[in-house]
């Protein structure tokens, strides 16, 4: 069964159908707006001139049919005054917003509770729901997807609340707003489905339409309206593609009995291979037994072995050893020995050094007392004479010198010469 658009609209009524209207709507349409009905007449006026009349008529007749006039015209001008006051009262009802003209121009809003309207051309021009989120579906016929399917239908649910009533009456009304929200509607719900291929259609039910929400508040606010919340609960293949999804499951369901079968398959081959892999397991450990006993044997023989060479080695290095140490005592013996011969021939060097030092010295002496002794004369200088006998006198003097092998004579001092004198060493 195809579902239709929501239709909104508004309505003319009575003060006291006001609150039906607004709260369930008329023949299944939306009413957010009501344009109550003036319920006050002139009625009153009526009345007024009345009691005019007989509160004339009671001064002029006077007596008993005077006092009855005047009293007519008090209750006629009672009953004009109760009219008007009761005409004038105003209930806004709560959740609800007045819309006030005077005129014929909005000059601004009703809150809920109960207001007074005494002069005639102030009116309440229309009483709007501004605090209940009005829902709103549309059904959008043949959406075209990225390939090209026309979907047989995407119902699109939407609320949406009234937020600034003198826009909305101003500016659309709820008439006109129906044909602009189910035109936005309609654009935003084609242009997402032009993003999604086909055979994702499905995955629009429930999915996030938050951008669609924020691209129709775009569109709706200069009107006074808000969408509160948006989603996609359904979506419609056409019937051929159904039945393409219909056999593509059941390929599917063919396509998973066959993987399940194939799995059993997989698993008893699986569980073949396993228990051929344990036994090549067992067979390849009792092997690692035998050959870590095979290399634990040759280990033991291997160490014996080098035990053996160890110890041969061990002899080898002994026997080197005390052949080296008895080779180094020898050595060391005759490095004494040597060292003892070197001692004594530099004790017997120094011997004959001491010899030959004291010949020296005794051929210096014998040769010291044979050599000539130097001798000095002393004379004193001025005078030719002197010098000449000074002469003489050495003449005399180096022959006993010469042959007293060196020794002088006892020095000979001749004054008379004129304190000239001779002095020999």
């Amino acid at each position: 069964m195809t579902r239709e658009f929501s239709k909104i609209k508004e309505s003319l009524a009575a003060w006291s159908e006001i609150r039906q209207l607004l709260r369930g709507g008329e023949s299944g349409q939306l009413v957010p707006v009501v344009i109550p009905k003036d319920r006050r007449g002139f009625a009153w006026v009526a009345l007024l001139f009345s009691a005019l009349y007989l509160a004339g008529t009671a001064v002029s007749a006077g007596g008993s049919f005077g006092v009855l006039a005047a009293l007519g015209s008090a209750l006629l001008l009672l009953a004009a005054a109760v009219w008007l006051w009761r005409r004038a009262i105003i209930e806004i009802e709560e959740g609800t917003t007045g819309v006030r003209s005077r005129w014929g121009a909005i000059t601004g809003t009703l809150p809920p509770g109960r207001h007074y309207l005494w002069l005639p051309w102030d009116r309440v021009d229309a009483v709007v729901d501004t605090s209940t989120e009005i829902p709103y579906s549309a059904p959008i016929v043949a959406c075209p997807t990225a390939e090209n399917v026309p979907l047989k239908s995407i119902e699109f649910f939407l609320k949406f609340r009234i937020v600034d009533p003198v826009a909305f009456v101003r500016t659309i009304g709820a008439g006109n707003f129906d044909l602009v929200l189910s035109s936005a509607v309609q654009d935003a719900i084609r242009q997402r489905s032009r993003r999604v291929h086909t055979e994702r259609a499905y995955d629009l039910r429930g999915s996030d339409v938050g951008d669609m929400q924020e691209a129709l508040n775009r569109q709706l606010g200069r009107y006074g309206v808000r969408v509160t919340g948006a989603n996609i609960p359904d979506v419609q293949l056409p019937d051929a593609y159904q039945q393409h999804l219909a056999t593509r499951e059941k390929v599917a369901k063919e396509m998973a009995a066959f993987e399940r079968e194939w799995e059993l398959t997989r698993k008893r081959r699986i569980d073949t291979l396993l228990m051929e892999i344990e036994r090549a397991k067992k067979t390849r450990d009792a092997r690692i037994v035998e050959v870590r006993a095979a290399a634990n044997t040759a280990r033991k023989d291997v160490a014996r072995m080098l035990e053996e060479h160890e110890t041969e080695a061990q002899r080898v290095r002994w026997e080197i050893e005390a052949r080296g140490r008895a080779e180094l005592t020898s050595a060391e013996n005759e490095a004494k020995a040597l060292r003892r011969l070197a001692e004594s021939y530099r004790d017997n060097r120094a011997v004959l050094h001491y010899e030959l030092a004291r010949r020296r010295l005794d051929v210096g002496a014998r040769l010291a007392e044979s050599a000539p002794r130097p001798v000095v004369v002393r004379t004193a200088g001025g005078s030719g004479d002197s010098s000449a006998l000074s002469t003489l006198l050495m003449a005399q003097i180096l022959p006993q010198l010469g042959a007293g092998n060196g020794r002088l004579a006892p020095p000979v001092d001749r004054t008379g010469d004129g304190g000239n004198g001779v002095a020999a060493h």
